[in-house]
């Protein structure tokens, strides 16, 4: 199976360096020394990482045969694949790769049914579960562990605990501030 890890950035240096955009929570695993990473357009790749290192907060990768600035310039917004056992699971157990997630049932502490999760939106401080539900509306749920406390992937499913109003806004509770109308 296949995972987006990263993104490939604007060229630093002379010697064909480049910024990478990582989309990884394992970026020591999948853009290591001597990973070979398929890319998006294919025609870029593959391609193996000879090192790496961070630089200014932002991962900082050289390519084996990328020798010079313009090679790097030619390889930006490149997308980097890696290649991935399905099976293989992230080192923690309240990790899942998007793959493991999408398609499960999304359901209430009392096995209500909500809908299917068809995607994991990742943002910069939390991620966003997308539900749809048998209408064909969506929901969005923060991915959190407060809201989604179970994520079971023998029964197929996740379980939510969400605050009233979030599946249904006419369940919004006030929060005792001021009333627009008068």
């Amino acid at each position: 199976m296949q995972l987006v890890v990263g993104r490939i950035g604007r060229a630093h240096g002379i010697k064909g360096d480049v910024f990478v955009e990582v989309r990884t929570d394992e970026p020591e695993l999948r853009l290591g020394p001597g990973a070979v990473l398929l890319t998006d357009p294919s025609s870029a790749g593959p391609l193996t990482v000879e090192s790496g290192k961070v630089h200014s907060g932002r991962l900082l990768i050289r390519f084996a045969g990328v020798k010079d600035r313009t090679d790097a310039e030619a390889l930006r917004n490149t997308m980097l694949i890696a290649e991935v056992d399905p099976e293989e699971r992230p080192e923690d157990e309240d990790e899942y790769y998007d793959h493991q997630l999408i398609g499960l049932d999304v359901v209430l502490l009392d096995g209500t049914l909500i809908g299917e999760l068809t995607e994991v939106v990742h943002l910069p401080y939390q991620d966003l579960l997308t539900v749809t539900r048998p209408d064909g509306t969506e929901v969005l749920i923060p991915f959190v562990s407060k809201i989604v406390p179970t994520i079971d992937l023998e029964n197929q499913r996740a379980v939510i605990d969400p605050p009233g109003g979030l599946i249904d806004p006419t369940e919004a509770e006030s929060d005792g501030g001021p009333e627009t109308s008068r």
